[in-house]
């Protein structure tokens, strides 16, 4: 900016708009009150570096209260790290598989859903969940605890000696379990659920629901049930059937979607795009490898075991979804492939630290099979479930669950345990789905009765959730003559 008094010197600019790009940061600067001499701009330009040189100190002061880092310590909290990031992954197996299997208008709404569940997971699990599933003292012993909020992440000297799970680690795969609860609702009520009501109550389920019936189990020693002997290694019960009979509840306050029963009778409903849902049959699969090999909760000679009876489950499940949709129908359904590897999966969890590996391909098999009579069985007594969800994790859930009485290697009914592991696993089965279906009925009461009902207006579910919740289309270049 030439100065006119002096036409040979260059005024600084006295506003943003005749500041040239290199000159803009400096004159805002020298707008902050307190900032317009060189001196302050000099002390203002240290507070980068004292910050900087701070948390070097902090750093330097904590690692010199720790011990050295052991092999063991190093290992085990990669593995768990890794084992969390393939679990969080399977967020997108989730959003594949039921964007698939629903229709092309709600694509936008069923993606939105998966994606923001693990945003609210996280937060809600960070807020409270993980406290009261574990670090809260018992307000009831072995039932209920509570006390304060968020967790501490200290790493201390016995945690590097012994080779235990830093909080943060342990944190980080626990929520992403508590993520896999929440999305398991989103496929049993899609396609005519309001979108603020499900964000409700996703951090309703993450943050006190999940949270207290997972107490009862994976507090080893501690909680009521696993006192009781009860087992469930990686959640079919406590991941799977929670969620499973969460969404179920909500679905049948929903009721059916628009033309799903004509004259009574249940109407098959095409999803859009089975190619994604297979991709993401095989991202869930592959996330597996993170649920049941990390919930060794380290790395040793147990992990690639269980990857092993995690892969026949799944193999089994696979092969019995194919022959039994072949047998019920007359020809192999590929959605029912798809849920029997799920169910397989699913199915396999509880025990596949404990199954011999004949067993889990038999545990696996039976899974795919029961969730093809399932889907039926559900559409038959007016429930709609636009993915077989419930059938896959829920009824799939409580199969594994059982599975563990009879085929676990040293305690099940046919393995020469007895009747003692069988029956404890059915009473944990039975506690865990009365306590999800009473808290969950409550919460989506109040819901609905406070919202004026959970579902959108039927004209909204008519043109598609895309349109009336998002204002967007998933396909927009793409026009089609039936949704």
């Amino acid at each position: 900016m030439i100065d006119s008094s002096h036409p040979h010197k260059v005024r600084p600019p006295r506003s943003l708009s005749e500041a040239s790009l290199l000159e803009a940061p400096g004159l805002l600067m020298r707008k902050v009150r307190g900032l317009s001499s060189r001196t302050s701009l000099t002390w203002f330009a240290c507070v980068p570096l004292a910050l900087f040189i701070l948390g070097l100190f902090n750093l330097s002061a904590h690692a010199a209260d720790l011990p050295e880092l052991t092999p063991a310590f190093l290992i085990n909290n990669l593995w768990l790290s890794i084992a969390a990031f393939l679990v969080i992954f399977m967020n997108a197996g989730f959003a594949m598989v039921e964007a698939g299997l629903c229709r092309q208008k709600n694509a936008v709404n069923i993606l939105a859903k998966n994606l923001i569940v693990f945003a609210l997971a996280a937060t809600a699990y960070w807020f409270i969940g993980y406290k009261i599933m574990y670090n809260a003292s018992w307000v009831i012993p072995g039932v209920f605890k509570f006390g304060g909020f968020f967790f501490d992440p200290t790493v201390t000297a016995e945690m590097v000696t012994e080779g235990k799970l830093v909080p943060s680690v342990d944190f980080l795969f626990q929520v992403a379990f508590a993520g896999t609860a929440a999305t398991i609702v989103s496929g049993l009520v899609a396609e005519r659920i309001k979108f603020n009501e499900f964000v409700i109550f996703s951090l309703v389920l993450v943050g006190v629901i999940y949270p207290i019936a997972g107490s009862w189990q994976w507090n080893v020693g501690e909680g009521w049930l696993n006192k009781l002997g009860f087992i469930d290694f990686a959640g079919s019960t406590v991941v799977h059937t929670v969620g499973g009979w969460a969404g179920l509840v909500g679905a049948m306050i929903l009721g059916p979607r628009i033309g799903k029963y004509i004259d009574g009778k249940p109407q098959a409903i095409p999803g859009h795009n089975l190619a994604i849902a297979t991709l993401g049959c095989l991202i869930l699969w592959l996330g597996w490898y993170g649920f049941n090999p990390g919930s060794v909760l380290a790395m040793n000679e147990l992990v690639p075991y269980v990857a092993v009876t995690t892969t026949l489950g799944a193999a089994g499940g696979g092969i019995a979804g194919t022959l039994f949709s072949q047998i019920h129908s007359g020809k192999p359904d590929l959605t029912m492939t798809i849920n029997g590897i799920l169910a397989g999966l699913v199915g396999i969890t509880a025990g596949c630290d404990g199954f011999p590996m004949w067993a889990s391909w038999v545990v696996g098999f039976i899974g795919g099979a029961i969730v093809v009579y399932v889907v039926s069985f559900i559409d038959s007594i007016g429930i709609d479930d636009p993915v077989g969800a419930f059938s896959v994790h829920g009824i799939g859930g409580i199969w594994g669950t059982l599975a563990v009485g009879l085929f676990n290697a040293d305690k099940g009914l046919l393995m020469g345990g007895g009747f003692s592991q069988l029956g404890i696993q059915i009473l944990g089965s039975f506690v865990f789905s009365v306590f999800t279906i009473v808290t969950s009925w409550i919460v989506w009461s109040i819901l609905s009765a406070v919202s004026g009902g959970i579902r959108v207006e039927e004209h909204e579910e008519v043109q598609g959730l895309d349109i009336g919740e998002h204002g967007m289309e998933a396909y927009p270049d793409f026009v089609s003559a039936s949704n």
